[in-house]
């Protein structure tokens, strides 16, 4: 299990080192001729900052460089648990856990910076009557985000990749494939999701209440 941990980290700093690389060459330098690769990028800088923007207007673009290199970390180590040899260190909890904490301190911080105390309105629900049960509901549902959020990443790509490598271990390559192309579906979706969820959260934090 130790084994497997010093795996998963080793394999982190490598997304942590690869990823803003990559990032940098195509930044700094776009090619007038664009290589697929770079094509690649383009197309996910698009897809982020329009999905920054559906959710909080071009003030949302201030986000880019967190949800966009969430992205890009999160699914270099989902891609890594199909590839023999690698290990995916976003089949560790600690990794997902660790993310998602991040992802909640940053955007109560950012609800606190912009309301003060009446952030504290976010949870009080649209009624004033029922406000005391609709806090007690409201931190319960913040609480739990970071633990869904880091569970749901962690067990799919743990359970994505267990039974890619079981079914390739136990029957002919071939067989396989319907199962690695839902992994790789899984790779992308649980991206996403993380991604998404991440932008709607700090948008919930900073929307004006009206009471």
């Amino acid at each position: 299990m130790e084994g497997l941990y010093v795996g998963h980290i080793l394999f982190a700093v490598i997304g942590l080192i690869v990823v803003p690389v990559l990032f940098f060459i195509f930044a700094k330098k776009p090619s007038l001729v664009p290589t697929p690769l770079q094509n690649l990028f383009e197309m996910y800088i698009e897809f982020v900052d329009n999905m920054l923007k559906e959710q909080m207007g071009k003030e949302g673009r201030r986000f880019f460089p967190l949800v966009a290199g969430l992205g890009l970390f999160i699914f270099t180590g989902n891609l890594m648990g199909m590839i023999p040899g690698f290990e995916s260190y976003t089949a560790n909890i600690n990794t997902t856990l660790a993310l998602a904490l991040m992802v909640f301190f940053y955007y109560n911080y950012l609800g606190i910076r912009k309301h003060g105390v009446s952030y504290l309105k976010h949870f009080m629900g649209p009624i004033p009557a029922a406000a005391p049960i609709f806090f007690i509901i409201e931190i319960i549902s913040h609480i739990s985000r970071p633990i869904t959020l880091a569970l749901r990443l962690f067990a799919n790509m743990t359970g994505g990749e267990l039974i890619t490598v079981v079914l390739i271990m136990l029957i002919p390559f071939l067989i396989p494939l319907p199962i690695m192309v839902v992994h790789l579906i899984a790779v992308f979706l649980q991206t996403y999701v993380f991604m998404i969820l991440t932008t709607v959260y700090i948008a919930g934090a900073l929307v004006e209440e009206a009471h």
